[in-house]
């Protein structure tokens, strides 16, 4: 079994930073690309960041300057630092992650069960 989970997240005035954590665990061979998600009141779950196991990364234009996404491949965690956050940051944030089982032949992609961030103004 894999599980993702996810911690980090609370409330912050604007102007402030967050770092959110997700710790990949279980009977893990291989840990492929690592997302985080988000997703606020009313609105579809979007791609905020993504890295690959060689740590290229890619973010929406939104976040772009503001948050780094990062990976402890030792570790199986990967971290969204969040800087100069704004009110409409706030959303539910989801760990993703492409994960090959030990005995697995493909990898398989998880999500973790979210983290709130909330940002006030």
């Amino acid at each position: 079994q894999v599980q993702l989970v996810e911690s980090g997240g609370g409330l912050v005035q604007a102007g402030g930073s967050l770092r959110l954590s997700c710790l990949v665990f279980g009977s893990i061979l291989s840990i492929d690309a690592m997302d985080w998600y988000r997703q606020a009141p009313g609105k579809q779950r979007e791609l905020v960041a993504d890295i690959t196991s060689g740590g290229r990364t890619n973010y929406i234009d939104s976040v772009k300057g503001r948050f780094t996404i990062s990976r402890d491949n030792a570790k199986n965690t990967v971290y969204l630092q969040m800087n100069s956050l704004k009110p409409e940051d706030t959303a539910v944030y989801y760990c993703n992650a492409d994960v090959l089982r030990l005995g697995a032949t493909q990898f398989l992609n998880y999500w973790g069960q979210g983290t709130q961030v909330t940002v006030s103004s």
